[in-house]
């Protein structure tokens, strides 16, 4: 591998993630021949993984490009996880069972000093134990956007603190006007007002009601 794409590739990833993850990160990367893709805002998730397949041959990782770096880094770990337990156990388990999660709280401790204190605190409390908390997966949610650069204490309410019938844009776009329908394990249906159509949008989305 030539030094000017290593230089290159961590160069543009610490546009997105805490400088000291960077290293580790590419190590990762580099070790699992991962294509990483930054993606536009997504309505529906906020990462993605795809196991090598035929007409792709590698592992494929997608994150948001839009996320604070503390924020970008627990949801690329997220995937990372996903990588992991691919390699072991293939498509025989459930997606986020406990293997997984047990990858996740590992990758978590691993990267456990980049964050926050008060981000590491709940961190530490979320890897304690199997199965993970989803009460407190939604408080480091809730934590992590206090590190967006125009986060004020307005901006916190999510999808996820809305109950159905609730009607709202997605804080960033204002133009788009949904009703929310029906909550999911971590996506809520939701209806679009202009055209209709359902659409699957994830429940960490800063929102503002109408």
């Amino acid at each position: 591998m030539e030094q000017s794409y290593i230089d290159n590739f961590k160069k543009g990833l610490a546009k997105y993630a805490p400088a000291e993850a960077v290293d580790p990160l590419f190590d990762f990367m580099a070790e699992h021949k991962v294509h990483l893709h930054i993606t536009r805002e997504r309505y529906s998730k906020l990462g993605d993984y795809r196991w090598p397949r035929q007409g792709h041959p590698f592992h494929e990782i997608s994150v948001n490009g839009n996320l604070n770096p503390y924020h970008f880094l627990l949801v690329l770990l997220h995937e990372m996880a996903h990588l992991d337990t691919w390699l072991q156990y293939k498509n025989s388990i459930q997606p986020h069972g406990h293997e997984w999660q047990a990858n996740y709280a590992r990758l978590i401790n691993q990267y456990i000093g980049i964050f926050p204190g008060d981000v590491a605190v709940l961190l530490r409390h979320y890897t304690s134990r199997i199965p993970l908390s989803r009460t407190i997966e939604k408080q480091i949610d809730a934590q992590l956007r206090h590190y967006n650069p125009d986060y004020t204490p307005a901006d916190n309410l999510t999808l996820n603190d809305l109950t159905p019938g609730t009607r709202f844009h997605i804080a960033s776009r204002p133009e788009h006007h949904f009703q929310a329908l029906e909550k999911r394990r971590t996506r809520w249906i939701c209806l679009n007002l202009a055209d209709g159509k359902k659409y699957l949008v994830s429940g960490t989305a800063v929102v503002v009601t109408e």
